[in-house]
């Protein structure tokens, strides 16, 4: 006989009601149907996990490492009807860096007022995908290639670039730089999530030294401290300001692409709207679909 769910939450039932009855009670059944639960699953373990009196119940040894096991799963199951139940009732954003920047409270207002019922709700995960991969967001915005045939992506926007300089760098005097203003510094780089890479120098002289890091956070405190430099989009300035760090906008640098970003076998119910009322908030339209990703 397989091993089902039902049979796990009798057991767990069983054991924390302290009789079969009151475990009936608890589940909402007969009192036989979770004799027979219990029963099966020990059927489909081959062990005995309780000990049966007239007047009490208890675990053997082996039953106790069943029960934790069965909690941990039901545990799971729990999270995952969580999960499905948050993309019925909101919709996940995910975002390494910064989300939309100045746009983002700009798109929240449209989208509340096109559907009030369903939250727009920004997620910060670290990672590549900015929550795909990892189940935390249903969309992501994305300032890189996604280079994964998983996912689709469309273009909503684009982005200038900043310079992030410590506030106590003569850098910090300008009202703007360019790029080969900082190559004379130690360039803080997140090769994983962020949007620099040394290419942003040439034909020029690449930076003096590169640290590398690990999300937005360290990235700002090495800044903070003037123990390096370091180059953004303009979402990041806006989203992410700290005591000691001046954002200068480039002069002469390409602008950051901005894309939303899905499963594409599992597209969001309204991941059209989302994409016009974010190429609406970046002011303008663009391809629904980037034509690499079809």
């Amino acid at each position: 006989m397989d091993l089902q769910l039902r049979h796990l939450r009798a057991l767990v039932a069983v054991v924390e009601a302290g009789t079969f009855t009151d475990a009936a009670t608890d589940l909402n059944t007969s009192q036989a149907a979770v004799s027979r639960s219990v029963a099966a699953l020990e059927e489909a373990l081959g062990v005995r996990l309780l000990q049966r009196t007239t007047r009490h119940v208890s675990l053997t040894g082996t039953g106790a490492q069943v029960l934790a096991g069965a909690r941990r799963v039901l545990d799971e199951v729990a999270h995952l009807h969580r999960i499905a139940e948050q993309s019925r009732t909101e919709l996940r954003v995910g975002y390494a860096w910064a989300a939309m920047g100045k746009h983002t409270r700009r798109l929240q207002r449209a989208w509340a007022g096109l559907r009030p019922g369903i939250p727009l709700v920004f997620v910060h995960t670290n990672s590549v995908t900015a929550g795909l991969s990892e189940g935390a967001a249903e969309i992501a915005v994305i300032r890189r290639p996604l280079d994964d045939p998983r996912f689709a992506t469309a273009r909503i926007g684009a982005e200038a670039r900043f310079a992030a300089v410590s506030t106590e760098n003569p850098l910090a005097r300008r009202r703007t730089l360019r790029v080969g203003d900082l190559a004379r510094y130690t360039v803080a780089i997140d090769a994983r999530t962020g949007t620099t890479t040394l290419d942003l120098w040439e034909p020029g002289p690449a930076p003096a030294m590169v640290r590398r890091t690990h999300g937005v956070d360290e990235w700002l405190t090495l800044i903070a401290a003037n123990q390096a430099v370091g180059v953004t989009s303009e979402a990041t300035a806006n989203q992410n300001p700290r005591p000691g760090v001046a954002y200068r906008r480039l002069r002469q640098v390409p602008p950051i692409p901005v894309w939303l970003a899905w499963w594409r076998d599992d597209p969001p119910a309204l991941l059209d709207d989302l994409i016009r009322l974010s190429q609406a908030a970046y002011g303008g339209s663009q391809a629904p679909v980037e034509p690499e990703q079809e």
